[in-house]
C-alpha cells in the first residue's frame, strides 16, 4: 500500500476541487466545534495528528460529498476518503471560511486564536469529546458550553487557549482573531491588527504577525495519506473501512478523562482496576470508562467528563470511596432484587451509575415502595432504550437531576413516560425486533419469572448455570434453514418471537428440526405447562412453517402480556409471592427449613446465643446448595410459635424493622455484606402470630461461614444441612463451581 506525503492545504484542494470524496458507506459529519477547536489547536503546535486513509479507483463508485461545497470533478477516477472525514471536513471548513451541511442544515465552525495565548505547550488540557453525536441540536448544544460553562474565573481559563469557539464576548475583544479570517486571500496582517496596532513601529506587531504566519502553516501540516490499491473491490474496501472503525486506537472522552485522572492520582489506575476485577469475580464485567464516569458523577453531580481536568484532586479521591461503594449495591440491587444477573440484560450500562447514585443520596436506606417502583423503572427502562435514545449523557444527567431533586424513584417513573408517552407494550412493538432490542433481556426476565424452564434437562433459565452444556442460549424456534423456502422477511426469522431460551446443548440437539416435530414431543413428555411458560401456542397448526406469521401473531401477543405482568409483578410488594401456609404444610425439605426462633431459648426460657449459629448454618447450606427459603418461627413439626419472644430480646426496636436489622447485621458478620444484599427478608402476619422467611439464591461462588471456630462450610443435603471436612468442601467446590 503506497503512501503519499501530502499536507493539509493539498487535501482541502482535493475536496474542493470535487477530487476527494466519500464513499456511500461513510457516516456523516458528526464532529461539534470543540473538536474543531481541538484538532487546530494540535496542528498549530505540530502534534501528531493521525494519517489519512483513501482509495483510488478508476470505476465509477457509489460515492457522495463531504458536509463542504465541492466541484463536480471531470475525470472519471477520483479518491475515497476511508479515514480522515471529520478532520478534513472541519479544516476544509475552517481554512476556506464556509458552513458545514449536516441534515440540510448549515452550520457555522467559527473558531477564534488568542493572540496573546501563553508560550510554550498547553497550560490546560481540554476534553476531546466523543464522536457520538447524532443530531444538529447536539452539536450546536456542545459547541455551546464554552459560553455557558459556569466554572469559576471562565474568562481567565479561556486566555490560556490559543484557541477557543467563537461568543459575542470573545468577537468584541480585539486580541481575538477569527481563524477563518486568517486564512482569507488577500488578507493582510495590517488588517487583521488594525485595532490592536496602528502603527508598525509597535513592537507588538511582530509577536502578533508570527503567530499569524504560524496559524497559516497549518496549510503546510504534513499528512501521510496511505492509498489503498485500484484493483480492490468496494466488498473489500468496506471490510477494510469497518476494521478502520472498529480496530483502530479511537480516543473516547473516557479514555482522555482517564488520562488526565491518572496523570495527577498517582497508582489511580490500579485501584481501578482492582475495582473491575473485583467485580468480574462477581460476575458483572464492568468498563473501565463506566468507573471513571461513575467516579466523575459523584464528584460532580453531573456525568459529563469535560470539569474532570480542573476538578480538584481531593474531591476525586473523597469520591472514589462513594463510587465504589454505589456501584457495589448496583450491582447488588441487580442480581439480588431484580434478577439481573449480568450486564447483558442491561440495555445500558448507565443503569448501575443511576442506581449507585440514588442509593449514595439516600444513605442507602430503600424502604419496601422505593425497592418495587426502582424495579420497574429498571425493567421499563431497559426494554424502551431509556440511555439509547439521543445523547445518554443528557439523558443520565437528567436522571441525576431527579435523583438529587429528592424525588424518589416514582420520579425516575415519570421522567421515563415523559420520555415515551406510555409503559406498558403492545404486541406491535415486538415486531421485526431481535437480539439487540431492549425487549429482548426483559423476555428473558419475563419468562424466567413465568417459570420457563429447558426442554431437556428442566433446568430453569439462568445465566450463572456452569458448563457449556447448560449456558443459556436463544433458539430459532422455526429454524432458520427450514424458512429459506418460504418468503418471509429476516427481521421475521430473527424477531425475538421466533426466540426460545433453552440451554446449549438442547439448541444444538434441536439444530434445524422442525418446530412442529420436536414441539409435540415437548408437549407429549412434559405437558401444556412446558410451553406454556415459554409463550408457546398449543395449537398443532400454528408450528407449521406456512403458518409461521400466524405463530409469530399469537407469540408477539403472549409475550407482551408475560412482560407487562411481569413488570406490573415487579412493582408490586413481593412478600406477597410466597404462599406461606402452602409452604408450612410442605415440610422441610432439600429447600426449607424450620426454626422455632434465632434468639431466644424456648426450653431454657432465655436468650441463647448459639441458636444464632444455628440460623447461619442453615442460611450458609442453602447457599452452597440450590438455594431455599429458611422459615423462622415456625417448630419442626410444622406449628406456628411466632417471634415475640425473639423481639422481646432485641432492647428498643422490639419489632420487624429491629429483627430484619439483626438479621442483616448477623449475616453481614458471618459471610459478608455482600451476601447479605443477596438474602430477601420477609414478615408474615399468620393468625396474629408474626413468621419469617429467609429467602435465600444460591451461590454463585463457595460461601465461608466465619465464625469462633474459623471458616467453615455448610451445605444443605436433603432436609439437612452439613459441615463439610476441608477434603470434602474441595472437591464439592471443583464438581460444584469448576465444571
Amino acid at each position: 500500500m503506497p503512501k503519499i506525503d501530502t499536507s493539509v492545504g493539498h487535501l482541502v484542494s482535493l475536496i474542493g476541487n470535487g477530487d476527494l470524496r466519500l464513499p456511500e458507506l461513510q457516516r456523516r459529519y458528526v464532529w461539534p466545534a470543540t473538536r474543531v477547536r481541538d484538532l487546530l489547536d494540535s496542528l498549530y503546535r505540530g502534534y501528531p495528528s493521525g494519517t489519512i486513509l483513501v482509495w483510488e479507483t478508476d470505476r465509477e463508485m457509489p460515492s457522495r460529498d463531504l458536509a463542504i461545497t465541492q466541484a463536480d470533478s471531470p475525470f472519471t477516477g477520483h479518491k475515497l476518503l476511508l479515514d480522515g472525514q471529520q478532520r478534513l471536513t472541519s479544516l476544509a471548513a475552517v481554512l476556506r471560511g464556509e458552513p458545514v451541511v449536516v441534515r440540510n442544515r448549515k452550520r457555522a465552525i467559527e473558531i477564534l486564536f488568542n493572540l496573546e495565548h501563553p508560550e510554550g505547550p498547553p497550560v490546560e488540557v481540554v476534553e476531546v469529546e466523543e464522536d457520538d453525536t447524532t443530531d444538529v441540536e447536539e452539536m450546536e448544544e456542545d459547541d455551546a458550553e464554552e459560553e455557558e460553562d459556569d466554572a469559576p474565573n471562565l474568562q481567565e481559563r479561556l486566555k490560556r487557549r490559543a484557541f477557543v469557539v467563537a461568543s459575542r464576548a470573545l468577537l468584541a475583544d480585539p486580541h481575538w482573531i477569527k481563524v477563518s479570517d486568517i486564512f482569507k486571500d488577500g488578507m493582510t496582517d495590517v488588517q487583521l491588527l488594525r485595532r490592536i496596532v496602528t502603527s508598525l513601529d509597535d513592537s507588538r506587531f511582530d509577536k502578533y504577525s508570527q503567530r499569524l504566519q504560524r496559524v497559516r502553516k497549518i496549510r503546510d501540516y504534513p499528512y501521510v495519506m496511505h492509498v489503498l490499491d485500484k484493483d480492490l473491490s468496494y466488498e473489500e474496501v468496506a471490510i477494510i473501512f469497518v476494521r478502520v472503525n472498529s480496530l483502530g486506537m479511537k480516543l473516547r472522552g473516557s479514555d482522555l478523562a482517564l488520562a488526565l485522572i491518572t496523570s495527577r492520582w498517582r497508582d489511580s489506575l490500579k485501584l481501578f482496576e482492582k475495582f473491575q476485577e473485583e467485580c468480574e469475580e462477581k460476575w458483572f464485567s464492568v468498563d473501565l470508562g463506566l468507573i471513571v464516569r461513575a467516579l466523575v458523577v459523584f464528584a460532580t453531580n453531573q456525568s459529563r467528563f469535560k470539569t474532570v481536568g480542573t476538578t480538584p484532586l481531593d474531591r476525586l479521591t473523597s469520591a472514589w470511596d462513594k463510587a465504589k461503594d454505589g456501584l457495589r449495591f448496583a450491582v447488588n440491587f441487580l442480581r439480588a432484587n431484580a434478577g439481573v444477573e449480568d450486564e447483558s440484560l442491561l440495555s445500558s450500562p448507565l443503569f448501575l451509575i443511576a442506581l449507585a447514585y440514588y442509593a449514595d443520596r439516600h444513605d442507602y436506606r430503600v424502604t419496601p415502595d422505593e425497592e418495587n417502583v426502582l424495579r420497574r423503572w429498571l425493567y421499563i427502562g431497559i426494554a424502551r432504550g431509556h440511555y439509547s435514545r439521543g445523547s445518554s449523557e443528557s439523558v443520565l444527567d437528567a436522571d441525576l437531576r431527579v435523583i438529587q431533586s429528592g424525588a424518589g424513584p416514582q420520579g425516575l417513573l415519570e421522567l421515563l413516560a415523559q420520555q415515551f408517552g406510555r409503559l406498558d407494550f403492545e404486541p406491535s412493538e415486538l415486531a421485526g425486533r431481535g437480539e439487540r432490542s431492549g425487549l429482548f433481556p426483559v423476555a428473558y426476565l419475563a419468562l424466567k419469572a413465568k417459570g420457563a424452564k429447558d426442554w431437556r434437562t428442566r433446568l430453569g433459565l439462568s445465566l450463572s448455570h456452569q458448563g457449556r452444556t447448560h449456558t443459556v442460549e436463544y433458539h430459532h424456534i422455526f429454524p432458520k434453514a427450514l424458512l429459506k423456502k418460504f418468503d418471509y422477511d429476516k427481521s421475521e426469522v430473527n424477531e425475538i418471537a421466533n426466540m426460545a431460551f433453552v440451554s446449549g446443548g438442547t439448541n444444538r440437539k434441536l439444530g434445524t428440526t422442525p418446530a412442529e416435530k420436536y414441539l409435540s414431543g415437548v408437549l407429549e413428555d412434559q405437558g401444556r405447562e412446558a410451553l406454556d411458560q415459554h409463550c408457546i401456542p398449543l395449537d398443532p397448526e400454528l408450528w407449521k412453517g406456512d403458518r409461521f406469521r400466524d405463530f409469530l401473531e399469537y407469540r408477539r401477543r403472549a409475550l407482551t402480556e408475560a412482560i407487562n405482568e411481569f413488570i406490573l409483578d415487579s412493582h408490586r410488594e413481593r412478600g406477597t409471592v410466597i404462599d406461606i401456609r402452602r409452604l408450612i404444610a410442605a415440610g422441610e425439605s432439600e429447600q426449607l427449613e424450620f426454626k422455632t426462633s434465632a434468639r431466644w431459648d424456648h426450653r431454657e426460657g432465655k436468650p441463647n446465643k448459639s441458636l444464632e449459629d444455628v440460623v447461619v448454618k442453615a442460611i450458609g447450606g442453602f447457599l452452597n446448595g440450590k438455594g431455599g427459603t429458611l422459615l423462622i418461627g415456625i417448630n419442626d413439626d410444622g406449628a406456628i410459635i411466632g417471634l415475640d419472644a425473639d423481639y422481646g430480646t432485641l432492647g428498643r426496636h422490639p419489632n420487624r424493622d429491629g429483627y430484619q436489622q439483626f438479621l442483616v447485621n448477623l449475616i453481614s458478620a458471618s459471610m459478608g455484606k455482600d451476601i447479605a444484599t443477596q438474602v430477601r427478608i420477609e414478615f408474615h402476619a399468620i393468625e396474629g402470630d408474626d413468621v419469617c422467611s429467609v429467602r435465600v439464591p444460591a451461590a454463585l461462588q463457595p460461601v465461608f461461614v466465619i465464625g469462633g471456630q474459623g471458616q467453615r462450610f455448610f451445605v444443605r443435603v436433603g432436609n439437612t444441612t452439613q459441615e463439610f471436612s476441608i477434603k470434602d468442601a474441595m472437591n464439592y467446590i471443583r464438581a460444584r463451581w469448576k465444571a
